[in-house]
């Protein structure tokens, strides 16, 4: 199970007991908020892309929209995200549960300008009723990421 891959993940940095584990849907932005009683910006939504035909996520704020033209100067191509029928074998995460921490080896991960609003965020945690509390500083040391891009809409 992909919580279970995200559980043994955060439990490398002893974060596993904090993941939230709710009884009821947090499969998308809103139901996410709603769930966890916080502003849908403060939901980190991670989106999968395939950038020179591999997987990458990017993990944005809940209310951040892709710029396409951001992305294709970031990237050097299009904005291609991954069929949602594909994620779960690229990524190891289904859709509503897609996150940054269980992922398959040589995904890279990539964290949103647009996160740099909050001192934390709450991304999933590889099931669609999951989240976890992180600081922006925690964020960036268990997702591994490559760094802050700037790929989202004003």
């Amino acid at each position: 199970m992909a919580i279970e891959k995200a559980r043994k993940h955060l439990a490398e940095y002893g974060m596993e007991e904090r993941i939230q584990e709710l009884s009821e849907s947090s499969a998308t932005v809103a139901l996410a908020a709603k769930a966890l009683g916080c502003e849908p910006e403060r939901i980190a939504k991670t989106l999968s892309f395939i950038v020179k035909g591999n997987p990458i996520l990017i993990v944005a704020a809940g209310d951040a929209k892709i710029s396409n033209p951001k992305f294709k100067q970031t990237f050097s191509e299009k904005a291609r995200m991954i069929p949602a029928d594909q994620i779960e074998e690229l990524v190891e995460h289904a859709v509503g549960g897609v996150c940054p921490f269980g992922i398959k080896e040589g995904v890279k991960v990539y964290l949103d300008e647009t996160l740099k609003r909050f001192e934390s965020v709450f991304p999933a945690c590889g099931s669609a009723n999951s989240a976890i509390l992180l600081s922006l500083e925690e964020l960036e040391e268990v997702s591994k990421s490559e760094g802050y891009v700037d790929v989202s809409k004003e």
